[in-house]
């Protein structure tokens, strides 16, 4: 048990000693509940100090009767959906409670709980029970999920990565010794080195990928923003995919400037941008066109990446964003992406206070488009708007 819950047990059960014997009885008389607590929870007489702890303590917090009422309850206990009804109805804490009263020790278990009434909803949370008396027992739970979701996602991260990285290593270790062993076939050495300057241009993009992400997650560009002009993000964009257009023999349109400016960091702005075009470009036919527009919304600005490529499945559009996550992975390994280029652009939109939304069509195309806060107006000491 951790410190901070340990000292919450038994502070509560201290402040409850000679006074929570009569839970149980002003339980039956049931008054209405006190100001500021949530409707349906019960409000008895009890001790006044353990109704000001229960009322600070985050998460849910509660005593239950002998008969499975509960006496008292923290708001968190009825938003955690544990307590319903003024009772406690989830058999795996009215166990423990059961228990705790049996031997009067203090039980702390780990427990994947159903939600009362349907038990649809999945609860991971951390349940810790102490006896305040013979006819009343103190129930804290804690919320896990959300800390058991990221460390899942932490996990599937790292293995991913670890997965990512030995494809073009050992593809590299590999041909280091067919080039080896080839060495007096000039035409196999010349093949065998071109495939391994392909690999090492995969694992750079995946690493420089991996740097990219973990800065983004790391760092707030708000809090050292300046006014980034679109257009100059678009045009920079532009140069950066210039060659790989024009190798893929795409043709990239641009529409009328829209001179607006955004509060952020321009490279994270351009490496999102760039990021989109370049899988705009990968993912189309040749000869076939790329369109880029910017325009000015109410308060936003929304640059959008339309191309004429194979387009996305309808259920697969909510996933795209994913770190690893590829649609195709076959067509991905031939472009060399990395399954990192939309998580880099959700990240940089999230950052910067705006999104990124995707509109496709398997076969026809997609359309791309990043929608960031519009920088606000600077004015002079007289009042007047800045040019």
């Amino acid at each position: 048990m951790d410190v901070s819950a340990g000292l919450a047990l038994a502070g509560l059960a201290g402040l409850a000693v000679g006074g929570v014997g009569g839970l149980a009885v002003a339980a039956r008389r049931r008054p209405a509940p006190a100001p500021g607590e949530p409707e349906g929870v019960p409000s008895p007489n009890v001790p006044e100090g353990l109704g000001r702890l229960l009322a600070v303590l985050p998460g849910s917090a509660f005593v239950v009767g002998a008969d499975g009422s509960v006496l008292r309850a923290s708001a968190g206990s009825a938003t955690l959906g544990v307590v319903e009804g003024g009772r406690l109805e989830i058999p795996e804490i009215l166990a423990l409670v059961t228990a705790v009263r049996r031997d009067g020790v203090i039980r702390e278990e780990d427990l994947d709980l159903r939600r009362p009434p349907l038990g649809v909803g999945l609860l991971q949370a951390r349940v810790r029970v102490a006896e305040l008396s013979p006819t009343a027992a103190l129930v804290l739970v804690e919320d896990l999920s959300e800390a058991k979701r990221i460390d899942a996602v932490r996990r599937d991260f790292v293995a991913n990565v670890s997965h990512e990285l030995k494809t073009p290593v050992g593809a590299l270790s590999l041909l280091a010794e067919a080039v080896q062993s080839a060495s007096d076939d000039p035409e196999a050495v010349q093949r065998f080195s071109a495939r391994m300057q392909v690999e090492s241009h995969r694992l750079s993009n995946l690493v420089n990928d991996l740097i990219d992400l973990s800065r983004l997650q790391s760092g707030d560009p708000l809090k050292g923003s300046e006014r980034v002009e679109v257009d100059r993000v678009v045009s920079e964009a532009l140069d950066a995919t210039k060659l790989l257009a024009s190798a893929r023999e795409i043709d990239v349109v641009v529409g009328d400037p829209c001179h607006a400016s955004v509060l952020g960091d321009e490279g994270q702005l351009v490496m999102a941008l760039r990021n989109l075009l370049t899988n705009a470009v990968a993912y189309s036919p040749p000869r076939t066109r790329v369109a880029v527009a910017a325009r000015c919304t109410a308060g936003a600005v929304e640059i959008s990446v339309t191309d004429q490529g194979i387009g996305i499945p309808a259920d697969e559009q909510s996933r795209i964003f994913e770190r690893f996550y590829r649609v195709d992975p076959a067509r991905s390994r031939i472009t060399g992406g990395t399954g990192l280029g939309l998580a880099i652009v959700k990240h940089v939109c999230a950052n910067h206070g705006g999104e990124c939304t995707v509109w496709s069509v398997e076969g026809e195309g997609s359309t791309f488009t990043l929608r960031l806060p519009v920088a606000p107006t600077a004015r002079h000491p007289e009042g007047g708007p800045t040019p």
